[in-house]
């Protein structure tokens, strides 16, 4: 009998997002700079006699369990798409927050994807598993490659990027709902400048320099609908970070530093005086996360 498969789903962050125009069926132009963390949810999957599925972990509470959940979507349609049906349990553990901007379904989809690709020897290559998974949403594809990449379009554009600067990274999110649709429907305007030019971004200085001409056009419709979006901000900023901003649609933020300690005493700040706020210091990632034999 084939070993457990366990690998982490990294949470996705866009350091920047411009809205640059609405398609006629209503779905919004993207252009972003997305990478990922090496913090995430954590997915095995194993050989087993029927079907299982659970979720633990501090985030897990009031997740769906059921067909609606991403992870079971990416397992059914993987079935669809193969013919394969050997049944699996599959654990998720749950440590990003749902709903929060950091892309934790589609990363988890992602991740179910390739730990089921290599569980069931299917050998699907990338760009098969890429078609796959733009069925589950445009933001699958991109959490599929877990690279720094420009997504454009509404997210099913993308261009990997060959380097981007190793940055400690702070997320933190103070546990407000946000509705997504809402706030791109209190986007004043949906037609704004593009990413400028994209030049190296592979040391910090460069990174931070064109970072600082980007945005995200979503942040502050989201402030003005959850103020508390705004609280966060300026706790990131009090620490001296980099560069803050929100990713996404939020609510979770984050502040970009040179150095993990920075990083980590940011995280003491703020855990101390916000102790009810999601708050992990973490690095970007920077290679496709390989999976373990359990």
């Amino acid at each position: 009998m084939a070993h457990s498969l366990s690998r982490v789903a990294p949470a996705k962050i866009n350091l920047c997002l411009h809205v640059t125009g609405q398609r006629p069926d209503g779905y919004h132009l993207l252009e972003s700079l997305v990478v990922f963390t090496q913090f995430g949810d954590r997915l095995t999957v194993s050989p087993s006699s029927e079907d299982e599925f659970t979720i633990t972990g501090p985030q897990a509470l009031g997740l769906p369990v059921g067909a609606e959940n991403l992870v079971l979507r990416a397992r059914d349609l993987l079935r669809e798409e193969t013919g394969h049906v050997e049944p699996v349990a599959i654990k998720l553990e749950k440590k990003l927050p749902a709903a929060s901007g950091m892309g934790g379904g589609s990363s988890d989809a992602a991740s179910t994807l390739i730990l089921l690709n290599a569980l069931w020897k299917l050998g699907l290559k990338q760009d098969r598993l890429a078609r796959i998974a733009l069925k589950l949403g445009a933001d699958v594809p991109m959490c599929l490659s877990e690279t720094p990449l420009i997504a454009r379009g509404i997210g099913e554009d993308i261009t990997p990027l060959s380097a981007v600067a190793e940055l400690s990274v702070l997320l933190v999110n103070p546990g407000v709902p946000v509705s997504t649709p809402e706030i791109f429907r209190k986007l004043e305007r949906k037609e704004n400048p593009p990413l400028p030019p994209l030049t190296a971004l592979d040391t910090a200085p460069a990174l931070f320099d064109w970072l600082h001409r980007t945005r995200n056009d979503l942040q502050e419709p989201a402030t003005r609908i959850q103020p508390e979006i705004s609280h966060c901000l300026s706790a990131l900023l009090a620490t001296g970070a980099e560069l803050v901003r929100m990713t996404g649609s939020g609510a979770t933020c984050f502040g970009l530093f040179s150095s993990q300690e920075a990083a980590e005493r940011a995280r003491e700040e703020i855990s101390a005086s916000h102790p009810d706020w999601f708050v992990v210091a973490t690095s970007l990632l920077h290679e496709t996360e390989a999976f373990d034999h359990v």
